[in-house]
């Protein structure tokens, strides 16, 4: 290797060095130790020497890191990725491109996927639904887009356009849809009698507030003659995590709500001596949608006994990221805690299976979906009938 090369692999490698230094995190993930993740290092180096020397072109050296970083990253799960200088920035300042969006939540899965629409919010109201890939946000292509970067472009400014090419399911022709950003101000929970004996509460948003909420409106609707609950959370992906296990406090007078699982460490949250205060019967909604606080809310109450599940297999996206910068400025989104249901089962990659499966129906683009709910009248048999749903195996 020449002294030219071993300069330029000593400059590339150093953020890959950073990175395998912090906490053995990738040899973690790969379920190696943290020696074989710097046996790997000769291999890295070997093959950046390979291509200096051997491709037909200068290699621009700089643009192959920032690919090879981003292969690392995407590597690990959907919600870990490589930001740019710009990027580590916007993170940093913890604020959006802009006031308003368009609703949406993503994930990464090969483009950007669509995670869920919220209720009433601009991509809702263009029929945009759970499962549609982002091929393009305004001309830009997704393919090596991260979901943070895709939600910062999603944002701007109130009354400003987006315009997205979209694909859905199998179909094979794109569809361009452009969406007005708003300031999204919706209720973040509902409530009203699905039947005269059944409360049905739709929460949109997990907020520090909704637990109280959900309190107040079991109470409400127990008033005009409610016995048990049916409490809708499909397509619900926004949201703190410790705002969804606060929720479930209300449910889970004792046991195990979740597991928070880091690199060294598992901890236990457990429910405490005042909580439980609602008691009624109740059945969750869920969805490809259902998401992050939900998801560990659902988990945490199907794991005791306190719901059963109705809808679909959920997404499995319950972790939190942590910013790692490297020392040119970019930086590491990585997934450093995940939840665990209360089984120590992972929700995170895996997501929850229904006790009752019911499938959405599949809407073409432009459709309008059929007319009824399924799933909540399937919740509503469950709970009328009493007979409780025969035990999941363990994922």
């Amino acid at each position: 290797m020449t002294s030219r090369t071993r300069l330029w692999v000593l400059a590339v490698s150093t953020p890959i060095i950073a990175f395998a230094i912090v906490g053995g995190y990738l040899g973690r993930v790969l379920g190696a130790g943290k020696d074989d993740t710097f046996r790997q290092l000769p291999v890295f180096e070997e093959v950046i020497s390979l291509v200096l020397n051997n491709y037909v072109e200068e290699v621009d050296v700089r643009h192959a890191m920032r690919g090879a970083l981003k292969g690392l990253a995407d590597g690990l799960d959907p919600d870990s990725a490589y930001l740019t200088p710009d990027l580590v920035k916007a993170a940093e300042g913890g604020q959006p491109a802009g006031p308003a969006d368009v609703g949406i939540v993503l994930t990464r899965q090969y483009y950007l996927r669509v995670v869920s629409v919220r209720d009433g919010s601009p991509a809702a109201k263009a029929g945009l639904r759970t499962g549609d890939f982002i091929r393009g946000i305004n001309d830009k292509p997704t393919r090596d887009m991260s979901a943070f970067e895709g939600s910062r472009l999603l944002s701007g400014a109130a009354g400003s356009k987006v315009k997205l090419l979209m694909f859905r399911g199998n179909q094979a022709e794109p569809h361009d849809v452009v969406l007005t950003r708003e300031r999204i101000a919706g209720p973040e929970l509902t409530s009203k009698m699905a039947n005269a004996s059944t409360g049905y509460v739709r929460v949109v948003d997990f907020t520090r507030d909704t637990p109280a909420k959900v309190k107040q409106a079991f109470e409400a609707l127990g008033k005009t003659g409610a016995t048990k609950f049916v409490v809708d959370i499909r397509n619900t992906a926004r949201g703190d995590i410790d705002d969804g296990i606060a929720t479930a406090r209300l449910f889970v007078p004792s046991g195990t709500l979740t597991v928070k699982q880091s690199k060294d460490q598992r901890e236990v949250v457990s429910a405490a001596s005042s909580d439980g205060a609602l008691r009624e019967p109740v059945a969750l909604l869920v969805s490809q949608g259902t998401s992050g606080a939900a998801e560990v809310f659902a988990a945490a109450l199907e794991g005791n006994a306190r719901a059963e599940l109705v809808g679909e297999h959920t997404l499995g996206r319950a972790a939190r990221q942590r910013l790692v910068k490297l020392p040119d400025g970019s930086g590491l989104l990585l997934s450093n805690v995940r939840y665990l249901t209360p089984k120590n089962n992972s929700i995170h990659e895996r997501g929850l299976a229904p006790d009752v499966a019911v499938d959405e129906p599949e809407v073409d683009f432009g459709a309008e979906p059929p007319a009824g709910d399924t799933t909540l009248d399937k919740a509503i048999e469950v709970l009328t009938s009493g007979k409780p749903v025969e035990a999941k195996k363990a994922a």
